[in-house]
């Protein structure tokens, strides 16, 4: 998931905005079937993001069905609706979420076949071996097509949506148990997320470990004898 970014120190409204978040990420990715398991939710900063949801296929995936990406447009589309159904407000941290949904989408129409448009490819790409290798995307379809690949895409975007938004508001309860638990523990597994989900009480937090002593006991000599030092220990300079 990441090297955790201990440095970057969160405010008590952006730790909610983004336990809400991944909350919503989690449910969907939960209740849609074709979803592979959730693994871990945490809303500690780890790289760009402030917070993760972490899904982990059973199996090795060569291929993926229409289906499969559907349920993951949805999932996507799950911390923006989160945001706006609990905190009342849009926030940037679903831009990268919509970024990769749109992305997914018009893939799915351009070079997958998985639309109203058939089996058909749109946009024929050219490699720029003098450019770095550059792949650049040519034109080859009508205006008229171009409008029809819009309306796909906004048509995938906007099912994938109201699909998230009807498990959330469904689901009201456990989002809501979810976001509190993450903002209490920070990290959530599969099998806590299943048991919030359920209804069931999470096991009790293992007390905190009391804070190394680090500090060195200094011996008075004894009978004119130097301090004893613990084998492998360097004695300190006078």
């Amino acid at each position: 998931m990441g090297a955790e970014r201990k440095s970057m120190l969160l405010t008590d409204k952006e730790k909610k905005n983004t336990a809400y978040h991944e909350a919503g990420h989690a449910l969907v990715a939960a209740k849609l079937p074709n979803s592979d398991p959730l693994h871990k939710v945490t809303i500690i900063p780890r790289g760009m993001a402030l917070g993760v949801t972490m899904q982990l296929p059973e199996t090795d995936q060569h291929s993926y069905s229409s289906n499969y990406l559907e349920t993951r447009l949805a999932i996507l589309m799950g911390g923006r609706i989160a945001e706006e159904m609990f905190l009342n407000e849009i926030t940037t941290g679903a831009g990268n979420d919509i970024e990769r949904a749109t992305e997914m989408a018009r893939k799915m129409v351009c070079e997958w076949g998985m639309s109203a448009l058939g089996p058909l490819t749109f946009g024929k790409k050219e490699e720029q071996i003098f450019l770095g290798r550059e792949i650049n995307q040519h034109r080859d379809f009508s205006e008229e097509t171009a409008m029809k690949i819009d309306q796909e895409v906004r048509r995938l975007i906007d099912d994938s949506y109201k699909r998230a938004q009807d498990i959330i508001e469904k689901n009201r309860d456990g989002l809501i148990r979810m976001a509190e638990a993450l903002l209490e523990r920070e990290t959530l597994d599969g099998a806590e997320i299943k048991l919030i989900l359920e209804g069931k009480d999470l096991p009790p937090l293992p007390p905190p470990s009391a804070p190394a002593d680090n500090t060195q006991q200094v011996l008075k000599p004894e009978h004119g004898r130097a301090p004893q030092i613990a084998p492998g220990e360097r004695p300190s300079p006078a």
